[in-house]
This record gives C-alpha cells, structure tokens and sequence, in this order.
C-alpha cells in the first residue's frame, strides 16, 4: 500500500530534524520546511534517499566542500540556495 502523501511529508521532515550532526538537523530541516510540500513524487523520492546518505557526506555536500554525487548535484544546489536565502 503506498504511503499517503501527508504521511511522506510528515516522515521525511521528522527526519530532517533528526540527523547526526546539529547542522544538518537545523539545515535540512528548514528545507524540509521551505521546499518539501511543493515537491512532486519524484523529488520526494530523490530527497529521501539522500536521507539516507552518511551526514558528514552530506555536510560536505552542503557546505561546498566537497562534490555531491552526480544523482544529488541538483537537489544539493537547491539546498544551498535555499539556506542562502534563508540568511539573507
């Protein structure tokens, strides 16, 4: 049975407040926030296995230090222009 849409929303915003580190608990929550529930299906899905990516990784991704995986460059840009906007 597939999830229901509310449910996926609620599931992967609890899980980008419940990360590893306290950065990525604080940046990827306010994405979650911002950008999940105009997210279409597949992006949902994109954002969900990056979910499931180590957080270091993901930090360095993030934070420009390192280079995301081909699969997550996108996602990984928008999470970054969201954070910049986000700080104005």
């Amino acid at each position: 049975m597939p999830e229901v849409h509310e449910h996926r929303l609620k599931r992967l915003q609890m899980r980008s407040m419940r990360r590893g580190i306290k950065e990525m608990d604080l940046i990827l929550s306010a994405y979650a926030e911002a950008r999940l529930p105009q997210m279409d299906d597949a992006g949902l899905t994109l954002y969900d296995q990056m979910l499931n990516e180590n957080d270091h990784d993901l930090y360095l991704w993030v934070s420009g230090q390192d280079e995301a995986p081909a699969e997550y460059t996108a996602l990984v840009t928008d999470i970054r222009g969201q954070l910049a906007d986000a700080r104005g």
